[in-house]
């Protein structure tokens, strides 16, 4: 059953060892260790059949790429390590998917092992196309970051060589999630999960930002511009304010320089959102003062708290954000 799978979706038999992949691909013994663990899989024992063609064929890949001046084998450890995390996730994300799409086709039936086999490898015509919108997908998210980096480098704002940058860091934080999810089944969880999550990357992506990364209760996002991230700020706590179903979000913004490296952020910024988002009242936006300082006065009503210690960063005087208070007569 096992070797079923794996040469369906592996689009082979195993075939080697880890010695013979060596040899077939002409990169060392412990360089491909390290690869593979960075890729997130325990090395196997050193007589175990556990790969194929396909991993000679990505091998001899990284050796190529090893020849060119701007490559090194940091850089492709280092890129491993990315690949590793991101497609552990989204296969992961991809096969909870497709397992509930299963169950639903299945018509409450409980799904067996052999079910679960004979399924992956019925949908093998599928796979194609999946990775061709894969591979879409990042070519897109790859042109959205040359053009950012393009933007900073010709504004003087940052340094992409060096992983700097001067972005609005902003966190979303869903109100007493821990209380909330003892009540939950695990089915009522996760659709309360995906609901937060897939509104919350709406109202980013809409404003221009990106998200950097959720947490269950929790999204981290980023953008170019103070007010952007006061707009996402907005939109994501008004939205969940007027869900009567579902909990209040807070929501806690900084601006400055930050550190951008293998897709996550990090500096005082970040730590700054951080602690805004746990000391905000459920439903509001607290911005830092570098951030609220420099929104337009006539864009948002802008109110100073009392400068309150902030873990690791002293006193600290946050801002309330909201919308303008429309008089009436005036629309």
């Amino acid at each position: 059953m096992a070797d079923d799978i794996e040469e369906a979706l592996l689009g082979g038999p195993l075939r080697y060892t880890r010695k013979g992949v060596v040899e077939l691909s002409g990169v060392t013994d412990d360089y491909a260790r390290r690869i593979w663990q960075a890729l997130g899989f325990p090395a196997p024992p050193d007589d175990e059949v556990a790969f194929t063609d396909g991993d000679v064929a990505a091998l001899r890949e990284i050796k190529d790429l090893l020849s060119h001046d701007m490559v090194d084998e940091e850089m492709v450890l280092q890129l491993a390590r990315a690949l590793g995390q991101t497609m552990g996730r989204l296969a992961s994300w991809l096969g909870d998917v497709w397992l509930q799409r299963l169950g639903e086709l299945r018509s409450g039936e409980p799904i067996t092992s052999d079910g679960v086999t004979a399924a992956l490898i019925a949908t093998e015509e599928l796979r194609p196309a999946f990775e061709r919108l894969l591979l879409h997908g990042w070519r897109r998210q790859l042109t959205a970051v040359g053009m950012r980096a393009a933007a900073t480098t010709a504004t003087a704002q940052a340094d992409p060589a060096a992983g700097l940058a001067h972005l609005a860091v902003g966190f979303a934080d869903v109100v007493s999630f821990t209380r909330l999810s003892r009540r939950l089944d695990g089915d009522s969880l996760a659709a309360f999960i995906e609901r937060f999550e897939s509104t919350a990357a709406e109202i980013v992506a809409e404003a221009g930002g990106r998200i950097v990364k959720t947490l269950g209760d929790e999204v981290l996002f980023v953008t170019s511009t103070p007010s952007a991230a006061a707009e996402i700020g907005l939109r994501i706590a008004d939205r969940f304010n007027e869900a009567p179903d579902f909990p209040k979000v807070r929501v806690g913004l900084a601006y400055g320089e930050v550190i951008q490296r293998l897709g996550d952020v990090f500096g005082t910024p970040v730590n700054m959102a951080a602690r805004l988002t746990s000391t905000a009242y459920p439903g509001t936006v607290l911005a830092d003062p570098d951030l609220a300082t420099v929104l337009p006065e006539d864009a948002y009503e802008i109110a100073a708290l009392r400068a309150r210690p902030l873990q690791g960063l002293g006193r600290v005087r946050p801002f309330v954000l909201r919308r303008p208070r429309r008089l009436s007569g005036n629309g």
